[in-house]
């Protein structure tokens, strides 16, 4: 997988730094059920967005993010550029996410967002689809310029953040999930869903409070590995959840917490 720390290392520093720094500040909101940050934060994205796709595009990278005048004037502006077989990803830089920056600041300037007097609250209906969109974007901009598959693309995007929520507290070096009538089995895969690298094995129990170390191989990391819901590195002691881990995660425990 690539490396999270070296990603999108091609661009300026100025534009690599706040486009992550601006997607973690949305994953986190959403994590954390905070709606309307999560949508303010998609117009901070919008712009660096626009400004790498504007450089791409241009052959000349601008030192730090830049507002256009109008976004939807500008996007268009970049999709009318002249085609460059040449380049990678060239129809796509043009194209699709230039007619996906408009719509984010659709979101983030007349859904009632960051103004008083809007005509719907800030939801969860669109503060999902400001994270989709944002995670969309990044992952096609990492397919794009390390020139990988979208597959590749989207699990070194998902490594970038840790996935938090409320569920899970961390205190005093340990990580707690907060839901004590969860088996263990499912506080090690919401322990691991919230974490961004692999976990030793010795963290994992001491966070569950497992006492014996045998059988929390055998019962819980042994049966979770062999689904494919977890890797278990035994030479290593390390632990990560899985593609597959993450989908369970999202769609059988995240939900009972949801307001």
């Amino acid at each position: 997988m690539l490396d999270p720390n070296t990603l999108l290392s091609g661009l300026p520093p100025g534009l690599r730094t706040p486009l992550i720094d601006a997607y973690s500040e949305i994953a986190r909101n959403y994590a954390e059920r905070r709606w309307e940050p999560a949508e303010l934060n998609g117009g901070k994205l919008s712009e660096v967005v626009y400004t790498i796709l504007d450089g791409a595009t241009s052959a000349a990278f601008a030192a730090a993010p830049k507002k256009p005048k109008n976004m939807v004037d500008a996007c268009k502006e970049i999709e009318q550029r002249p085609a460059n077989p040449a380049r990678p990803g060239d129809r796509s830089i043009r194209v699709l996410p230039p007619r996906l920056l408009p719509y984010l600041y659709e979101i983030r300037n007349n859904r009632n967002v960051g103004h008083v007097g809007g005509d719907v609250d800030p939801n969860f209906s669109d503060a999902t689809a400001v994270f989709s969109c944002g995670n969309w974007l990044l992952a096609e901009l990492v397919r794009i310029f390390h020139g990988v598959a979208l597959e590749e693309a989207q699990l070194a995007v998902d490594a970038l953040v840790e996935r938090r929520h409320p569920i899970v507290w961390e205190v005093d070096g340990l990580r707690r999930v907060l839901d004590h009538e969860l088996s263990a089995a499912d506080q090690v895969l919401l322990l691991l869903y919230s974490s961004r690298d692999p976990m030793h094995e010795d963290s994992l129990r001491a966070s569950v409070e497992y006492a014996s170390v045998s059988k929390f191989r055998s019962r819980i990391l042994a049966p979770l590995h062999k689904t494919r819901i977890i890797e278990y590195n035994q030479t290593e002691s390390s632990v990560r959840i899985s593609p597959r881990g993450v989908q369970d995660v999202e769609s059988r425990l995240l939900p009972r917490y949801r307001a």
